[in-house]
């Protein structure tokens, strides 16, 4: 293996940035897999993020061992060692402003997305390279490949955006509206900040030279000015805007082929973008892959190494290896105690059943109909509200799909925040959890409206799926019925004979009974900012209606067991 440290490249405006290029020694020309973004490319994984490495090394012992010695191992980048044996170059960039690369620190931004562009382009056109640019990467590396995509520059083959978001204002910074705490309290602080260019003070070592990988040291009030607190921009923008547009990728114009993998127990990041993003993209050849699990460990284990390889091998150098007939949707489909693979034709389900529950409020249940009865449940905001209880599942029972909730709601308030927990409990009355991407428990599925924010767009929205605008602010009048339609990030769950499912809506962020530590089951994304959670607006009672005209209900996407298929 050829390694060239902080090779530069020489953008249109004279703004040079730097790259790590591994590539095979054997003189012929490879494809590329890139990737290129703020988090800092010599930083190794262990040192940046060492529980995160700890609970990998548990799930793969041998990540370091077997087939790589883990040097070269980078948060969120594919390790080396496995792909240059296999004839691909790998090419890291530090953004603008970011790592070794001077300039103006701004995430998101279009600038950066002009950048990524032209650093295809010129991974496309080197000697060592065969013409073709793939893209892979977690997270920041999944979202701004949607982004760069859009753009098609003429070197890029494919991409695979593995568990990022693709909408930046519904899928990140503010889930139904309301604006969540990850990115000002976690994400900014420690995986921006920590690796601007110039930051002499990183905690992070460059085990190749001892020292931090941040370039020439800049003063306090430089590095200040050589930046943009995108923390503030999300703040002046709540709404959906020219600015949220120029940063949101225009899915329909991506062309090249597409494998997008989600997490389903990546609620508040790492979910509904994948979906979303596989569905939206315009390129005719697209796979979606769901998965369960911690947020990094898929991404390295061998089963879903091979499967990025399979895709990379038919489009970044021409082979034919059967991954044409592989089905577009590949599902592990979640047990209480294991995932099930099984491969689908489209997403949604076509032979979806869509199943209403009823809320009946007196009961605090879940029923089958609709109730004739008018009742009410009222709880205080913020706070913890109420939970409505299936009856035993009668048979074994699939649930697998967007999900919508409609509630009638009645507030004291100008607005109410609500957030949506579906759970699931055994014979014995024990929760179902499942180890999610950034928690150690989660439930079986979240979703989250503002009920200012309630209007729909009926073109764009589908059922399980009611598209929100957040175009514009409709208060509520204190004391008067409203319907609200709410968008449940999607999901996947079997319920054996005897289960039973449960709908619990809150005031506040889902927190489960008894939890202790910093991960209650709505990991690192919260909803407490108290600029945007107002107690004026936001202190006060909600009651939610059901029965008669009020038909309050949960959507569900039943999957039919006769029409299973397995891949």
């Amino acid at each position: 293996m050829i390694f060239e440290k902080n090779v530069p490249i020489r953008l249109s405006d004279g703004t040079v940035l730097r790259a790590n290029v591994f590539r095979p020694d054997d003189g012929v020309p490879a494809p590329v897999l890139m990737t290129h973004g703020p988090y800092g490319k010599d930083a190794h994984f262990e040192d940046a993020f060492k529980p995160q490495w700890d609970e990998l090394k548990r799930l793969y012992p041998g990540i370091d061992t077997e087939g790589s010695s883990g040097r070269y191992l980078r948060w969120e980048v594919a390790d080396p060692e496995r792909w240059i044996p296999w004839g691909y170059a790998i090419v890291v960039v530090d953004s603008r402003g970011a790592g070794e690369s001077p300039g103006k620190l701004w995430a998101w931004s279009p600038q950066e997305t002009d950048d990524y562009a032209e650093c295809i382009e010129w991974a496309g056109t080197q000697e060592w390279s065969n013409g073709k640019v793939g893209l892979l990467g977690i997270s920041y590396y999944a979202m701004n490949q949607w982004q760069v995509a859009a753009r098609r520059p003429a070197h890029l083959a494919a991409i695979c955006p593995w568990e990022g978001a693709s909408d930046l204002y519904r899928d990140a910074s503010h889930h139904g509206g309301i604006f969540g705490n990850f990115f000002f309290e976690y994400w900014f602080p420690k995986q921006i900040l920590s690796v601007q260019n110039g930051n002499s003070g990183s905690p992070y070592i460059d085990r190749e030279t001892g020292g931090t990988s941040t370039g020439t040291a800049l003063d306090e009030d430089t590095l200040r000015g050589n930046r943009v607190d995108v923390i503030e921009e999300f703040r002046s923008h709540p709404l959906i805007d020219g600015w949220y547009d120029a940063r949101t990728a225009k899915l329909a114009d991506i062309e090249v082929p597409v494998l997008s993998a989600g997490n389903w127990g990546g609620m508040g990041l790492h979910l509904r973008g994948n979906v979303q993003g596989f569905m939206g993209a315009g390129s005719r050849q697209k796979w979606l892959q769901m998965h369960g699990g911690t947020h990094w460990e898929s991404f390295y284990l061998p089963e879903y190494v091979q499967l990025q390889k399979r895709f990379f091998d038919r489009f970044l150098k021409g082979e034919s290896n059967g991954w044409d007939a592989q089905p577009p949707v590949m599902l592990e489909v979640r047990h209480p105690d294991r995932f099930e693979q099984r491969s689908e034709h489209e997403w949604p389900i076509a032979r979806t059943q869509w199943t209403r529950m009823y809320l009946d409020a007196g009961r605090r249940a879940l029923a089958p109909e609709p109730l004739g009865a008018i009742a009410f449940a009222t709880y205080r905001a913020p706070g913890r509200g109420v939970e409505f209880l299936s009856a035993p599942m009668e048979a074994q029972t699939e649930f697998t799909g967007p999900v919508a909730l409609v509630l009638w709601v009645r507030s004291s308030t100008e607005d109410m925040d609500l957030f949506v927990t579906l759970r699931a409990y055994d014979p014995e009355g024990r929760e179902v959890l499942f180890r999610g991407a950034t928690d150690p428990q989660v439930p079986i599925a979240q979703g989250w409206l503002r009920a200012s924010h309630r209007k729909t767009d009926p073109q764009r929205s589908r059922p399980g799926q009611p598209f929100h605008t957040h175009t514009e602010v409709e208060p509520l009048t204190p004391g008067e019925d409203y319907r609200l339609e709410i968008e449940v990030w999607p999901t996947s769950i079997v319920l054996p004979r005897g289960y039973r499912l449960a709908l619990r809506i809150d005031a506040q962020d889902f927190e489960r009974e008894g939890a202790a530590g910093p991960r209650k089951g709505s990991g690192p994304f919260l909803h407490t900012d108290p600029q945007d959670r107002r107690p004026d607006v936001f202190r006060g009672e909600n009651t939610i209606l059901a029965g008669g005209r009020y038909d309050s209900h949960l959507l569900l996407p039943l999957i039919p067991p006769a029409g299973h298929r397995r891949g």
